[in-house]
């Protein structure tokens, strides 16, 4: 038997778990302000529910619905809190004058909540919470005549809002793109995992005082999306009972003038929720219904802002070392893996800073490394095309001359490090270690993390790419050949050198037999073979 008691603890323990594993849905966000973010709002809406209950004694299922759904709609932040109020809600409705919980009203509150959450948002989008609540719900309702077991009923929609949750990138290409799950509907299955473990097992999620989550490797977290209007707006509306005004058409009007609307009413407020450029025509709008109280405005641009500062911040800064009129030249490089920053090193570069594809260092990450270098000269080398501008952003903060180079790849940062002369001048040596781009062809190969179709190739998910001066040039099944075939195309008749770097996830054994490969069937070509330890690519090659 589900009793109120338990029901409530339910609650109380999934606004728990989400507030323990917030962090770990903030990161799944793909877009730049989510209006704070997912696991944080979720949390905090969640949060207002356990702390109203927390003062309830004896109450039943229905008490506890009312309660929450209460609470819930009166604590929600940004759109998930809202839609998450909204499934509550519902839930509610569907649990009036509810003492127990049984398999036949758990399907009936699963739906009028889902139909509550769906009514309110006036243009769903499937891929997010609301898929995940629906197909929870379908499953309750597949199952409705086959169990009169509550326990087994929660249990198999735990597992299909799971299994949901799963499908989400399929539904939205920007999840897809980011190789992330929706964060709506991973906040709300950790809410029913909650609830689950006191129903099914009697275990009740406490909160942790100093949750410490595991970091999720994210690509997300360096997509940008558009912010198509700057205020997120939201207030109450405490009704006015002489209006006969109906909240839809305040609804119409929000969605006019601006996007992510979300009006939630019942007898006594309305919940509004609206990205806009006029935040003031939204509440002049909602004064037409009543007096409003909870109002926060929130510049999203500026909270972007302010977020990319706060985590660049965060990051531990580099000593900073003022200039030695002794120093003419110093060097920056940016790479990833050991071996190549001990080549760089070797080479004569004073900072390596660990970068590079899918880990682009900051403007502020690249300052720091120049200020760290205490010489009257510094000479910086991206080698990738996406640091380049984070480098010159550095240039005009620097407090010493710095000349970034356009080296693109790590070849071409290895061959201008080589072209330095320490008894030129600071401009024939910009000019020579420019000059000294040129003469080097470049390829990676590396793998495919996905099924696509991209620049007229049909690509398998797990196929080696090799990649000629920034273009796919073909795919392959063994990485060695796909190797040799990329050396092969990107020596001419006058090439002299080449040089293999591989990378972690290579054998030296493996390594060693591409290098053997190379040198009795390119054998005008001179070969080196370096240890670079770099992540992504399993060889950099370069043909000069």
């Amino acid at each position: 038997m589900i009793d109120g008691q338990i029901f409530k603890d339910a609650v109380i323990s999934g606004a728990y778990h989400i507030a323990n594993q917030k962090n770990r849905v903030d990161e799944l966000n793909v877009f730049p302000v989510p209006d704070g973010d997912t696991g944080t709002n979720m949390s905090m809406t969640a949060l207002a529910a356990a702390e109203a209950l927390l003062a309830l004694e004896n109450p039943t299922v229905s008490q506890v619905a009312d309660t929450t759904a209460s609470a819930m709609l009166r604590g929600a932040r940004g759109n998930s809190g809202v839609i998450l109020s909204l499934l509550f809600r519902g839930i509610s409705k569907g649990l009036k004058d509810q003492n127990e919980l049984t398999s036949n009203n758990l399907v009936d509150a699963l739906q009028s909540g889902v139909e509550a959450a769906y009514k309110a948002v006036m243009k769903p989008t499937e891929g997010t919470i609301l898929t995940v609540a629906r197909m929870a719900k379908e499953k309750a309702e597949e199952l409705e005549y086959s169990t009169n077991d509550p326990v087994v009923l929660l249990d198999s929609v735990v597992a299909a809002a799971e299994d949901a949750l799963n499908q989400t990138p399929e539904m939205l290409p920007v999840l897809k793109k980011a190789g992330v799950v929706d964060a709506g509907g991973m906040g709300l299955l950790v809410i029913l995992q909650g609830m689950l473990s006191v129903i099914k097992d009697g275990v009740k999620i406490e909160r942790e005082t100093d949750a410490v989550t595991t970091k999720l490797n994210n690509p997300a977290a360096e997509y940008e999306g558009e912010i198509t209007f700057t205020y997120c707006t939201e207030f109450i509306v405490n009704r006015n009972s002489q209006s006969s005004q109906d909240p839809v058409a305040l609804r119409a009007y929000l969605e006019s003038i601006g996007d992510c609307v979300v009006v939630v009413d019942d007898e006594e407020i309305i919940k509004v929720h609206v990205h806009t450029d006029n935040p003031g025509n939204a509440i002049q709008e909602g004064l037409k219904y009543g007096y409003l109280t909870n109002m926060k405005i929130d510049n999203m641009r500026h909270q972007h802002a302010t977020k990319a500062h706060q985590a660049k911040q965060a990051k531990k800064m580099a000593e900073y070392v003022a200039v030695d009129s002794d120093v003419e030249f110093g060097f920056v490089a940016v790479a990833a893996g050991q071996g190549l920053q001990n080549l760089f090193v070797d080479l004569g570069v004073d900072k390596v800073v660990s970068g590079g594809q899918t880990m682009n260092p900051s403007t502020e990450d690249i300052l720091e490394a120049i200020h760290s270098v205490p010489a009257k000269h510094v000479f910086v080398l991206p080698n990738n095309k996406n640091i380049i501008m984070a480098a010159e952003q550095a240039v005009k903060l620097a407090d010493r001359k710095v000349c970034v180079l356009q080296s693109r790849t790590i070849p071409q940062g290895i061959t201008a490090m080589m072209a330095f002369d320490p008894d030129a001048s600071f401009s024939d040596n910009r000019v020579a270690m420019t000059k000294a781009l040129d003469h080097v062809a470049t390829g990676q190969v590396t793998f495919a993390a996905r099924d696509s179709d991209f620049e007229g190739h049909k690509i398998k998910k797990g196929e080696i790419l090799a990649i000629a001066d920034g273009k796919l040039s073909f795919t392959e099944k063994e990485i060695n050949k796909a190797a040799y075939k990329l050396i092969k195309t990107l020596s001419k008749k006058n090439s002299q050198f080449a040089t293999i770097i591989y990378g972690a996830d290579v054998t030296d054994q493996l390594a060693e037999q591409l290098y053997a490969t190379v040198s009795s069937k390119l054998d005008h070509l001179e070969v080196n073979m370096i240890n670079g330890g770099q992540p992504v690519y399993y060889y950099i090659v370069s043909v000069e």
